[in-house]
């Protein structure tokens, strides 16, 4: 039987749904992945991905990366819109919050080319061994460690276009692989940390640990109503500021992918999502400008990439193709092992030398090098339940001086498929950019505070 309406869209979207009401319903009664402050999203996307590559539902795994991919883009244009980082620069004041947040910038400018670099290494040693890979292969590790699934499946999927079969599903699964050393092993050394330091914190609140308000607490706003409900709902209003951007962004990239030639052209579509974040910040701006600044809510925008966030997650996990991922195990497998190990051992080794935050620190930039901003946060409510320190307002500020180090490495990346480059010589210009940002650390002695009022 046919239907009078397409459906394939919407079914995706409703399972993808589905997923994360089972995963709020684990996360709320299994001890396990409260212990180890599993997002719902994430518990979601691995059951999905159970069911899909099973057999058992029978959905497009390329639509749901299209899913991903789309909510990526939507989250990033979501924080461009989002008023408030400089208004709370300016409140606080401290040095200490720049020099926090600059520390933690300048440890993704050490992790990502060292992921970059190490992960480049290993597939090399499989290239002379006779497999047959793709040489930007190993930088998807960083992508999807560093900056999240969205990066890694947007990079992928255009690489997919330059001949790298099955990027954009390993890009996925390393982002999962990430997702997995923030959790089981970055929780475990956060608690680790609070015995060691004798921290006196409070038990973390029901709330976060379940993930659902318990009966009789009083719920938080998400935010508040800038139009009335009889003219145009407040969510309504800010979602379709986001559509409004996203519809720009797409017609200034397909007016420059006209204007370049050859590949550039199609991989410009990977940066989709930092054109949408600087068109939604000048289109904030703008706005700001008018006497209708005070529509914008901050509150009800960070719900909204909440909202992304989360579909972007569990369409992650819901998105890997096993079999696929079966083709190239033994590389996927020592480079996230590696990869991971190394990020650990130089993100607690740097961390130890604080003397100012020292555990919130660590495991907050841990969570974000080899997650996503989220992550970091979650890793930092173990040690910080109530966001006493100002770590929290770190991570946030941490993106601005992160922006040019990151963007980067980022287009480097794409140096052997750009600028004919070597994996060789791309290498040993990410090793240049991983000694300045030690030297930066090391000349600078972030972790040398004599008291905490430096």
């Amino acid at each position: 039987m046919t239907t009078p309406f397409p459906f394939d869209l919407l079914l995706v979207f409703g399972f993808l749904s589905v997923m994360l009401l089972v995963g709020v319903i684990f996360r709320a009664w299994i001890t396990f992945f409260q212990k180890l402050l599993f997002p719902s999203s994430l518990i979601g996307g691995l059951l999905g991905l159970a069911l899909i590559n099973a057999g058992v539902i029978p959905l497009d795994p390329e639509i749901i990366k299209a899913f991903a991919y789309h909510f990526f883009n939507i989250s990033f244009i979501s924080v461009g819109l989002t008023p408030g980082i400089r208004d709370k620069l300016k409140q606080d004041k401290g040095k200490k919050i720049l020099k926090g947040s600059l520390w933690m910038a300048l440890v993704q400018g050490v992790t990502f080319p060292m992921q970059a670099i190490i992960a480049s290494i290993i597939v090399m040693f499989f290239i002379l061994g006779g497999q047959e890979l793709f040489e930007t292969f190993g930088f998807l590790l960083p992508l999807a460690f560093n900056e999240g699934p969205g990066q890694a499946l947007s990079f992928g999927k255009v690489w997919e276009t330059a001949g790298f079969a099955d990027a954009s599903t390993i890009g996925l699964t390393f982002a999962t692989l990430g997702f997995f050393f923030a959790f089981f092993v970055g929780v475990p050394l956060a608690n680790r940390g609070l015995k060691k330091e004798q921290y006196k914190t409070k038990p973390m609140p029901p709330f976060l640990l379940r993930g659902i308000l318990p009966k009789g607490e009083s719920p938080k706003t998400a935010g508040s109503l800038t139009t009335h409900s009889g003219s145009l709902d407040g969510l309504t209003f800010h979602i379709a500021q986001i559509g409004f951007v996203y519809l720009v962004t797409y017609f200034f990239l397909l007016f420059l992918s006209g204007m370049l030639q050859g590949d550039a052209g199609s991989m410009i579509w990977g940066f989709f999502f930092i054109f949408g974040l600087v068109i939604a910040i000048l289109v904030r701006r703008l706005f700001q400008a008018t006497p209708y600044s005070h529509l914008l809510n901050p509150p009800l925008q960070r719900r909204i990439t909440g909202f992304s966030v989360d579909y972007l997650i569990v369409a992650t996990g819901c998105g890997i193709e096993l079999v696929v991922v079966g083709r190239h195990l033994a590389p996927v497998i020592l480079i996230a092992l590696a990869g991971g190990i190394l990020t650990t051992l130089i993100v607690f080794l740097f961390g130890s030398k604080l003397s100012d935050y020292k555990l919130e620190r660590t495991v907050a930039i841990y969570g974000v090098v080899t997650g996503t901003v989220s992550t970091g946060l979650m890793l930092l409510r173990i040690v910080d339940p109530e966001f006493k320190t100002p770590v929290a307002r770190e991570i946030g500020f941490m993106n601005v001086f992160a922006l040019p180090i990151v963007g980067g490495l980022t287009v480097l990346l794409n140096a052997p498929l750009w600028w004919d480059w070597s994996l060789l010589v791309t290498c040993l210009v990410l090793g240049l950019i991983l000694l300045a940002a030690l030297i930066i650390l090391i000349t600078r002695r972030f972790w040398k505070y004599k008291n905490s009022e430096d």
